[in-house]
């Protein structure tokens, strides 16, 4: 039976916030439902999550009670980040992401009550399959969201195994940033029916500029590049994370706020460097290409090839983070004077920067709160307190991000010292709740 009583899609949208679907999202809809086979392909930031998840939703069957639809990811932020999607279409259907960097016990406890909707990385779902921790004949539905990405890192036989696990699969969707793929035997696709959006023109929105650095590091170009740029939300891309670490360093030497971010990082480093980001107490994100697709991170003003990629669908995906949904944004080659670029990157015009200017300043800082939604706190529970009880006005505070124990809330760096104070060690929907700056 399929579920008629969950909210609408005109409601789920409000929800999200979002007016209208875009063209790609409305013909992937369709094909979904008129095809068993499906590819998405459609730049990083058009929208694929929700292209794919509003028809899975639409067919989830209330009177089953097991998983019926499984999304495997090639990362822990795009599996969060589509978990917390679903959450916040409030349809009633339990979600829940596994996957690597904690404790598998944690997933064991999450997924004991089943959830209709499944999401993981590849190494952590073919680890449950294995141990049998769920019954996955119920699953009719298979997501690989950016399945390329997934084989590019190593899951090939990972996700052959997933697919063999999946005996009653009536559905396989396919997404991906990029048209030039190859599909391997293990998906054992028919027909598969293409919607394909991966040509879409962005030139016209991003502007390239080079810098010239005299000397073969960069540091120097970097931060008068950034004092130029001022307050904007921007990544820094870079090839290698022993480069993160270096650059870090000096920007922290010269009170440059950032957020790091790359594999090998533990989990809640990479999560609070990502939310700091989001919410604009770091609006500089130093890289690897793990950001360069599948986050979900709006706005980016600008990035920066600090490092030049070896690979021209890199040097895409990362000029792709930026000038995203029609916006405009601008990728800036930080170029060495001796230095020479690849081909693929063309003529790009050489700028002058005033490196006398300085136009960063400190605006946000980030809260933790130890309450979440199992303590059935929303987001508008943690607002009314920091409005009555900690003294904020409207415009003091930022982004609200609410997790399954704890949240996140941006505030103005000016007050945070003042808020604190009023506000740690009190009651919140009868729990006591510890409040600390991060």
């Amino acid at each position: 039976m399929i579920n008629n009583s969950i909210k609408n899609q005109t409601d789920i949208l409000f929800k999200l916030g979002i007016n209208n679907l875009n063209n790609m999202q409305i013909e992937s809809g369709v094909a979904i439902q008129s095809h068993d086979e499906v590819i998405i392909l459609s730049p990083t930031g058009t929208g694929k999550t929700l292209a794919f998840v509003l028809p899975i939703i639409k067919n989830l069957d209330i009177s089953i009670k097991e998983i019926q639809s499984l999304i495997i990811v090639p990362s822990r932020e795009l599996a969060i980040q589509i978990e917390q999607v679903i959450r916040d279409m409030g349809t009633g259907f339990k979600v829940n992401a596994v996957y690597g960097g904690r404790a598998g016990s944690k997933d064991k406890m999450n997924i004991a009550h089943r959830p209709a909707v499944l999401i993981g990385t590849p190494g952590r779902v073919a680890d449950h399959l294995r141990r049998k921790l769920f019954y996955t004949r119920s699953i009719t539905t298979l997501v690989l969201d950016e399945f390329d990405k997934s084989l590019e890192i190593g899951f090939e036989k990972e996700m052959s195994n997933i697919i063999q696990c999946l005996p009653m699969l009536k559905k396989k969707i396919l997404t991906s940033a990029t048209s030039s793929v190859i599909l391997p035997k293990f998906l054992n696709l028919r027909s598969p029916f293409t919607v394909n959006y991966s040509q879409i023109e962005k030139v016209e929105n991003i502007q390239m500029k080079t810098i010239i650095s005299s000397k073969e590091d960069k540091i120097d170009t970097l931060m008068a590049l950034l004092n130029n740029i001022g307050d904007q939300n921007g990544i820094v891309f870079f090839n290698l994370k022993e480069s993160i670490h270096e650059i870090s360093k000096m920007l922290f030497k010269k009170s440059i706020n950032h957020s790091t971010f790359y594999g090998g990082m533990d989990q809640l480093e990479r999560e609070r460097a990502l939310i700091k980001f989001r919410n604009s107490t770091n609006n500089i994100l130093l890289s690897t290409d793990l950001a360069a697709r599948g986050l979900d991170i709006p706005e980016i003003n600008f990035i920066i090839h600090y490092q030049i990629p070896l690979r021209e669908q890199d040097f895409i995906h990362r000029n792709g983070r930026t000038a995203r949904m029609h916006n405009h944004g601008v990728a800036y080659v930080i170029k060495y004077t001796k230095e020479k670029l690849p081909l693929f990157i063309g003529k790009i015009p050489v700028i002058k920067i005033d490196k006398t200017q300085n136009k960063r300043s400190f605006h946000w800082s980030t809260l933790f709160i130890s309450g979440g939604r199992k303590d059935k706190i929303s987001k508008g529970d943690i607002a009314g307190l920091l409005f009555k009880q900690g003294k904020v006005i409207q415009g003091d505070l930022g982004l609200i991000e609410l997790k399954v124990d704890c949240a996140f809330v941006a505030i103005k760096a000016s007050i945070v010292n003042s808020v604190l104070s009023r506000v740690n060690n009190v009651k919140l929907k009868k729990k006591k709740i510890r409040v600390s700056l991060i």
